[in-house]
């Protein structure tokens, strides 16, 4: 069980050399607010409207964190 987060769901991943079994939980708004900055940082150069997409809340709240299990 993790403690202190929402458990949304168990799985399995996959990726990059890792083959592990997983749970998935809310990242919790500071990783959100991290990943907002640096969305804002890298796509400065693009119209507010771009970014603007990629930072709304439904996006936000999508945002997953994976833990071994």
């Amino acid at each position: 069980m993790v403690r202190g987060a929402q458990v949304l769901s168990q799985g399995h991943i996959n990726a990059g050399g890792i083959d592990k079994d997983v749970t998935f939980v809310n990242a919790g708004s500071h990783v959100d607010d991290d990943l907002d900055a640096r969305y804002r940082a890298k796509y400065r150069h693009y119209p507010a409207n771009i970014v603007g997409s990629i930072i709304t809340a439904a996006a936000r709240s999508t945002t997953l964190k994976l833990v071994p299990r």
